[in-house]
């Protein structure tokens, strides 16, 4: 068994240091991988993610890099555990902040004006090799369990095989956040409930699929959950009851009028974390019994953050720091060890796929956008500060024009934000200094060169994913969405 390990680790440097050099010479031509690397050999992967938990409300490991203190709130004692045996992304960064860009993002490894969702409730169409269809080529099996939202505006009706990125095993649906009475579907058009508390129940589903195809064939399992996202107040009786409003702590940049809404709100976001904790120990502890964690990839991620109230904003969509940072642990003891280490590198949606795929020992498609990381996590490759595109190509729902919605371009490194509207730059942080991003430095002549030379890395992203930037309505026209004024999809055909 060791020499086996042993044996992987070198496979997985290897597939690494190759992946590395196609991020020089150009992109691996997709292709099922050769015979000669057994299915037997591959890592199995759990990715976990919750839906609007922001980057700020993790373990001290994985907020060390952004500046903010640790936060004395937060109970999660699982997740700290599993930090200390990461590696930990602290400028993890969502590309488009809002639910349907990020998971067209995640399943196809491309950028939102690429696969079309840049707005909610569109469908993800099938022109990409989706990360299912990628680890189904090389002998996985492949399984998605809980909040799917890639299916248009039918948030709760069935979605056909064809419609599931090639995902073998189902246990979805579209989208709801009636954490406590929801329902799901698995291969026939027959609506099943989730009993009691959702993310909970469908976590138990997940280690059912684990304990079942333990010692077989490889597996990919996906895990979305509902919950931080609000309805904040819903989290079972007994995570509600660990956090007293008054005593919350606030960040410095939420506004003295906000205090009490942000630190009511607060409570019920820590409590369906803390329940989120428990989910991820018992994840964990499954995989421990059946001796699978040291050959295991582990992701625990988040779709996009939360402001709650931050500069007085609410939700996501927006381009400051607790809308588009994110948590992202990776733990795979045979290839990463268990000493638990932050990369403050940035690393972006799109990135996700090919990264998993090259840490997974498998061939990148063509068709994928981002850059394979796993180079960088398993040492071969120095971290680079990496460029993350930030985007907003047509505020809608939580975001409208009429409060402050706006179509914006940026890039976030690992010390600076800086962001153009269709106007011209817009905001400009020292997130090095100022955590907090409460001074805008944008057009001070003291920062002028600074603000040239981002704005020239930002038209250069611009330029290598194809985006002229238009008028959100360009983009809308172009993909054929009919929305209402407030930008919110009403139909697609």
């Amino acid at each position: 068994m060791k020499e086996g390990r042993i044996g992987r680790r070198q496979f997985l440097r290897t597939a690494a240091l190759g992946a590395s050099s196609v991020a020089l010479t150009g992109r691996l031509s997709w292709a099922a991988p050769s015979a000669e690397k057994s299915s037997s050999d591959r890592p199995n992967l759990v990715f976990v993610f919750a839906d609007q938990w922001r980057a700020q409300a993790c373990p001290e490991r994985s907020r060390r890099a952004t500046g903010y203190a640790g936060n004395p709130d937060i109970r999660t004692p699982n997740l700290d555990k599993l930090a200390d045996e990461s590696i930990s992304f602290s400028h993890a960064v969502s590309c488009c902040p809002v639910c349907c860009p990020y998971r067209a993002s995640l399943m196809t490894g491309r950028y939102p004006l690429t696969h079309g969702v840049f707005l909610n409730d569109v469908r993800l169409s099938n022109d990409a090799v989706s990360i299912a269809q990628a680890y189904n080529q090389a002998g996985y099996e492949t399984a998605y369990i809980g909040k799917w939202h890639l299916d248009g505006r039918d948030r709760t009706g069935f979605i056909p095989k064809e419609r599931r990125q090639g995902f073998k095993f189902w246990r979805a649906m579209g989208c709801t956040h009636n954490y406590n009475n929801s329902y799901y579907y698995g291969d026939e058009n027959v609506k099943l409930k989730w009993e009691g508390y959702d993310a909970i129940a469908q976590t138990g589903q997940a280690q059912q699929y684990i304990r079942e195809h333990a010692g077989g064939k490889p597996f990919a399992l996906f895990l979305s959950w509902g919950p931080p996202h609000d309805p904040y107040h819903t989290a079972p009786a007994k995570y509600r009851e660990l956090f007293e409003q008054k005593k919350l702590v606030l960040p410095d940049n939420v506004p003295s009028q906000y205090r009490d809404s942000a630190q009511k709100a607060l409570a019920g976001y820590y409590a369906h974390i803390a329940a989120l904790n428990d989910c991820i120990g018992w994840i964990l502890v499954t995989l421990r019994q059946l001796n699978l964690e040291n050959e295991t990839i582990f992701v625990f991620t988040s779709d996009h953050g939360d402001m709650l109230f931050s500069h007085g904003e609410q939700n996501k969509q927006r381009p400051w720091d607790e809308s588009i940072l994110v948590p992202f642990l990776v733990r795979y003891p045979a290839a990463l060890g268990r000493q638990g280490k932050t990369i403050d590198m940035p690393i972006n949606t799109p990135d996700i796929m090919p990264t998993l795929l090259g840490l997974s020992g498998l061939d990148v498609p063509d068709t994928v956008e981002g850059t394979d990381f796993s180079g960088v996590l398993i040492g071969s490759e120095k971290p680079a500060d990496n460029d993350a595109l930030i985007c907003c190509p047509s505020p809608f729902g939580q975001w409208k024009r009429e409060n402050g919605g706006r179509e914006y371009r940026g890039i976030r490194t690992k010390r600076y934000t800086y962001v153009r509207d269709l106007k011209g730059p817009w905001l400009l942080y020292d997130n090095e200094k100022d955590p907090y991003q409460l001074n805008n430095l944008c057009d001070s002549a003291e920062h002028s060169k600074l603000q040239n030379r981002l704005d020239k890395v930002l038209s250069e992203k611009l330029k290598q994913t194809n985006d002229d930037f238009l008028p959100g309505w360009e983009y809308i026209k172009k993909w054929g969405y009919e929305v209402d004024q407030s930008g919110t999809v009403v139909y697609t055909s």
